[in-house]
């Protein structure tokens, strides 16, 4: 394993119960992510849960009692992995210093969960570990759910084949929030990292198809470009997800602009 500073780095783990575990090979190993795993702060173990079937064909869902469309995981089966995930200290970080000792908490990917957003990423990346299950087929065993999972987590109003795709955003979308992985002004002025959607980007040409750049960024005036850019979030975020300013951390001079540009804050009814 690659040596860390551990006074501004930490490593973050991902266990991940998966049928597929080959369809994570290719995303897990580019850019930031690949880039993580090669300097120690990011770890992902791989569990098959089709390896603690007990059958001799290895089956891990069943019919549904009551009958209706598609199959089910089956609990015993779903169980086992994940006892056998949690049990042992993984032999790739029980030398670290950072390794967990409590019991990690268990995300089940799934349709019916919390949808994910940043601040729960940012919840996520603040654990040392964390244990992610992909469901398929037409769900998983009740009984599990209830027993097992700590939260569920979906990533949108949609249907996937399966939770592996969830699982990736997860871990991309937490992974860049712990120290070191990128650099902390990056992350803070991303969309959403405020709860705001995020500002313009330009680059050369200057000039490019008729279409100039805004005089501001290229003034030198850093107080004038900051004030841009924060009118420039304000009036995407308006625009395209007024519903985040709601929760937005706002100024007295945010408010102001949003008001000129023809924000109403939506205000509760008081409750009687």
């Amino acid at each position: 394993m690659p040596c860390r500073n551990t006074l501004t780095e930490r490593l973050i783990q991902f266990d991940i119960l998966t049928l597929f575990p080959g369809m994570f090979t290719g995303p897990l190993s580019q850019s930031i992510l690949g880039r993580a795993q090669a300097a120690g702060l990011l770890h992902v173990a791989l569990h098959d849960i089709r390896a603690f079937a007990t059958d001799r064909h290895k089956s891990v869902d069943d019919y549904p009692f009551g009958g209706g469309a598609g199959m089910v995981m089956r609990a015993d089966v779903l169980h086992a992995a994940l006892a056998a995930v949690l049990a042992p200290a993984p032999a790739e970080v029980a030398e670290d210093t950072d390794a967990v000792s409590e019991r990690p908490p268990v995300i089940f990917l799934s349709p019916d969960g919390e949808v994910f957003s940043q601040r729960i990423a940012q919840e996520l990346a603040a654990l040392p570990r964390l244990v992610l299950v992909c469901g398929h087929y037409e769900g998983v065993d009740e009984r599990v759910r209830q027993c097992c999972f700590d939260r569920e987590l979906s990533i949108g109003d949609y249907v996937l084949t399966g939770g592996e795709l969830a699982a990736m955003v997860v871990v991309d979308a937490v992974t860049r929030l712990v120290p070191a992985v990128l650099a902390a002004e990056s992350t803070a002025e991303e969309s959403h990292g405020d709860g705001l959607l995020e500002y313009p980007h330009y680059t050369r040409p200057a000039t490019w198809h008729g279409e100039t750049v805004p005089a501001v960024l290229v003034s030198g005036h850093h107080a004038n470009v900051a004030r841009w850019r924060r009118e420039q979030q304000l009036r995407r975020t308006l625009e395209r997800r007024p519903d985040l300013l709601q929760d937005a951390r706002l100024t007295d001079r945010d408010r102001a602009f949003l008001h000129s540009i023809g924000w109403e804050p939506v205000h509760e009814t008081p409750r009687t």
